[in-house]
């Protein structure tokens, strides 16, 4: 089962990929849990271009492509044989983040970024997708508090330093995505504590696993 997590900066999808990712070994499940861009050798390489507060002159088509290349060698060196081995996949960030930063925001044609899609995922779409969803000047607050208490690098600020309208463009856009696509889309209210929304995802998964495994044959 492929598990992906989306949002605006600072929304908790790094903390809650790694909790959700605990609390469902402890129940015995495999899990592998990675993240994008940066679920790899060569994918850390990408990031720290992608995220460099310094390369602030990088065309949105550059930006396109390096999240394509990423996710290329994501899905062929984890995701893919992860998946192929019955273990759940939990990945902060995942398609819908393209589409949304690059497309929405970016202003990227959204027709060309299906096409990129269809290349690159071969018709691979998560099972559940959480859009851990807040105020984006709430999100920055966050984001900006762990970068200066040293809990984020601050090599990888690029987003952060785009402006509030950019960021309320990318919080409309997952909120359409969600809208448009309601069986794959769980929207998580991420103001709320970090344990209820570890429980509700947590739920919330155990409930389409159990569905799966009666399923399978």
């Amino acid at each position: 089962m492929l598990i992906t997590l989306c949002g605006g900066e600072g929304a908790g999808k790094s903390t809650q990929a790694r909790r959700l990712a605990e609390e469902l070994e402890k129940r015995g499940f495999a899990v592998v849990c990675t993240r994008e861009p940066g679920g790899t050798a060569i994918g850390r390489k990408i990031r720290a271009l992608l995220l460099d507060p310094e390369n602030i002159h990088m065309a949105k088509e550059t930006e396109l492509f390096l999240y394509a290349a990423d996710r290329c060698q994501h899905l062929s060196e984890v995701v893919r044989p992860a998946l192929a081995a019955g273990k759940v996949v939990i990945s902060d960030r995942f398609s819908d983040s393209t589409t949304v930063y690059q497309g929405v925001a970016r202003g990227l044609d959204a027709d060309r970024i299906r096409k990129v899609h269809a290349l690159v995922l071969e018709g691979l779409k998560p099972d559940i997708t959480f859009l851990l969803d807040l105020p984006p000047e709430k999100g920055l607050a966050r984001a900006m508090a762990q970068i200066d208490a040293g809990g984020r690098n601050a090599c990888e600020t690029r987003f952060e330093k785009e402006s509030l309208a950019f960021h309320q463009k990318i919080r409309e856009g997952f909120l359409a995505l969600a809208a448009e696509e309601p069986d794959r889309f769980w929207l998580v209210d991420a103001l709320k504590p970090v344990e209820a929304i570890t429980e509700t995802m947590l739920e919330r998964c155990l409930v389409l696993l159990e569905k799966r495994h009666k399923e399978t044959p």
